[in-house]
């Protein structure tokens, strides 16, 4: 006879075996089933220790899915509110600065198609189409200055 539930270190695994997922993600999503209370903490030292909670592997997963969509300002949200360690988001927004410009560029086109014209009416770009398109990359977190210099210098060639 099958049980009513799940056990808590199987909902855990199988949280797990979708994606990586913090401790404190785990923590979040499993406490109401934690009982007896304490359980919870000691099955997610048990998996830490197995290797099955990395913040290292976390990390890296965030960055990949979330880099091509994202700049580094939501990012780096994103990775504290999982979390991981202050100098493991410090290391990985190091290096999502450097690509900043590129990958603002790339969501950007992908939006609003060609550059030097606003894409619907195929229109110079106006003020209100620039404020709009200064809007979408903020919400995606770009910094202001990435998006200033992209929005505002449409015109011109990118090194």
């Amino acid at each position: 006879m099958p049980p009513d539930s799940p056990s808590l270190k199987a909902r855990a695994l199988r949280l797990l075996s979708t994606r990586e997922h913090s401790r404190l993600e785990l923590q979040r999503k499993l406490a109401r089933w934690d009982d007896p209370p304490g359980s919870l903490t000691a099955i997610l030292d048990d998996l830490q220790a197995l290797g099955l909670i990395d913040e290292q592997r976390v990390l890296v997963s965030v960055l990949n899915r979330r880099s091509a969509k994202l700049g580094a300002t939501r990012i780096k949200q994103e990775l504290q509110s999982l979390g991981l360690s202050q100098d493991a988001v410090s290391g990985a927004m190091d290096d999502l600065q450097t690509t900043e410009l590129e990958r603002a560029r790339a969501v950007w086109q992908k939006k609003f198609g060609s550059a030097k014209t606003d894409a619907p009416t195929r229109m110079p770009m106006d003020a209100r189409t620039a404020a709009k398109q200064m809007r979408f990359l903020a919400a995606r977190g770009f910094r202001g200055d990435v998006i200033r210099r992209l929005v505002q210098n449409s015109d011109d060639e990118y090194p």
